[in-house]
């Protein structure tokens, strides 16, 4: 019999309409423990008669289970107060036995997991951090819904034979801009769309003359003008979100100036570390419990002596993406000791594996700098090469010769 840690508790089962609620309690005489399983709709209101059935029964903890979105609304009502310890839990880490599923009996499953301290709840920041993370991915969706624009805008120029990208870098560069703008309003001429060229551009008017306008005709100029329009309609997006997020990092400040001192940090990268992992890291005991969280960290899969496949496990992919970007920025910068890092992984395990192995590196820099309240320190080129120990390398070679099946002995270096 496992041992009851929660007197009164309570499991919620989640769904668009409806929320089944089972409190767990004391029973009388023999029957130690007894159920009160009710339904409550999603309403506002219902929601707010739902808290006040919990308090009058005495619940100290609720554990509910992440269902999409719809747990939000419900968190929010109960999170009102602090009256009870809130858990959100990994539909996975509570699977119960197939056969006899219904919403009642979901309800008094997780009620029973959690009066005996069987759950642990998942990640879930304060309000201004989840309202910031809102912004940041969805400034990060539309700047993705940007690139996609950008490439079927590039797809209508080549049907039309139009080979802006073939001579100019950015299609959608200044001279880029102005002779796709003026081919829709009709002009045709190569000689006066190539005039146009700007800049570095004035260098290239000749393959300008050959590259426009090519088969460009007005179902082109129909296509290329919704398109650019939809286009602005992006970049003004972004720009008021921007300035958004601004305005919501201001009480992080602080925060964001120690993060940007990691190479390859740039201050977008910043504010979305900040708005997904928040900035106390008293949730995230150490490191590797971050890391673990976020699945940038090798997996560890181990049978009967066995090691299988290492792959990272699934995790939070707006971090991920924002930190493998971080990275490949740290790569390419001089001096720096991720870098030297980065290829000295790569030769052994390719670029992919050192790309993810540096992004960790660099979550685990962010948690030392919120957590300590310091500023990130550049260990130099050379760091890796002064703590170089042979009998340690001589180790991990006969360790990995062994599990290989060679018998092989470590002899001492002569």
């Amino acid at each position: 019999m496992v041992e009851v840690m929660i007197e009164r508790c309570a499991g919620l089962d989640v769904h668009k309409r409806t929320v089944v609620a089972c409190v767990r309690s004391p029973g009388l005489g023999r029957q130690k423990r007894v159920s009160e399983v009710r339904t409550f709709g999603t309403f506002e209101h219902e929601l707010v008669e739902l808290r006040v059935w919990l308090v009058s029964c005495g619940v100290t903890s609720v554990a509910m289970e992440a269902t999409g979105v719809f747990w939000k609304p419900v968190w929010h009502v109960l999170d009102e107060g602090q009256l009870f310890e809130l858990l959100l839990v990994n539909p996975a880490h509570i699977k119960a036995v197939p056969g006899r599923k219904t919403d009642v009996n979901d309800a008094t499953w997780i009620g029973q997991l959690l009066e005996c301290g069987l759950l642990r709840g998942s990640f879930v920041p304060p309000t201004a951090i989840r309202e910031l993370r809102d912004v940041t991915r969805y400034r990060r969706q539309l700047t993705e819904e940007r690139v996609r624009e950008v490439q079927r805008l590039q797809k209508v120029l080549e049907d039309a034979n139009v080979k802006l990208s073939s001579v100019a870098s950015d299609t959608l560069g200044v001279t880029g801009r102005l002779i796709i703008d003026a081919m829709c309003a009709g002009e045709r001429d190569p000689v006066v769309l190539a005039e146009m060229a700007k800049r570095k551009l004035r260098n290239k008017i000749g393959d300008l003359r050959h590259a426009v306008p090519g088969r460009f005709n007005d179902h082109h100029a129909a296509m290329t003008r919704e398109l650019l329009a939809h286009i602005d309609y992006l970049d003004a997006a972004v720009a008021r979100l921007d300035s958004r997020v601004d305005e919501m990092m201001a009480p992080f400040v602080d925060t964001r100036d120690r993060l940007v001192t990691i190479p390859g940090v740039g201050t977008k990268t910043a504010q979305i570390i900040v708005a997904e992992i928040g900035v106390d890291m008293s949730r995230f005991p150490t490191p590797g419990h971050l890391a673990s969280w976020a699945g940038v960290c090798p997996g560890n899969n181990e049978s009967a002596g066995k090691h299988r496949s290492t792959h990272t496990r699934s995790g939070n992919q707006w971090l991920t993406s924002a930190l493998v970007e971080a990275a490949w920025a740290a790569v390419h910068t001089k001096n720096c000791y991720l870098a030297v890092r980065f290829w000295r992984i790569a030769r052994r395990r390719g670029q992919q594996r050192a790309l993810i192995a540096i992004a960790h590196t660099i979550l685990i820099i962010s948690w030392h700098l919120l957590n300590d309240h310091t500023t990130y320190e550049e260990l130099g080129t050379d760091y890796l090469a002064r703590n170089d120990n042979p009998d340690r390398r001589r180790r991990q070679l006969v360790d990995q010769l062994q599990r290989l099946g060679y018998q092989v002995e470590l002899t001492p270096a002569a």
